[in-house]
């Protein structure tokens, strides 16, 4: 008599990607995403606290403008690299992130 009827129904599980510790993989953030994020997140950071450091203008409309260019751009930069480097990127899946 053949047990067929009991042989293993479920695929053996595939192997987990490499994290780094946090949780953070680096496999959707290639190509030229992983050398210039990074460095444009610590940029624009690096520029907020600079604007925060001007006590006294007299025209600031110009400040005023960097200050929210430069901290929309660190708060985006900060969205895009926890998106693809955390499992939310699975959990959004590839075609809504694109679209994103």
């Amino acid at each position: 008599m053949d047990n067929e009827v009991y042989s293993p129904t479920t695929e053996p599980e595939a192997k987990r990607p490499r994290r780094l510790p946090l949780g953070c993989t680096l496999r959707h953030l290639r190509g030229w995403r992983l050398p210039v994020n990074p460095p444009q997140t610590i940029f624009s950071l690096v520029a907020v606290v600079c604007e925060e450091l001007v006590e006294e203008c007299y025209d600031c409309s110009g400040l005023y403008f960097f200050e929210f260019i430069s901290c929309s751009t660190f708060l985006l930069s900060l969205l895009i690299l926890y998106v693809y480097c955390t499992d939310l990127y699975e959990s959004l899946g590839e075609d809504k992130v694109q679209k994103l």
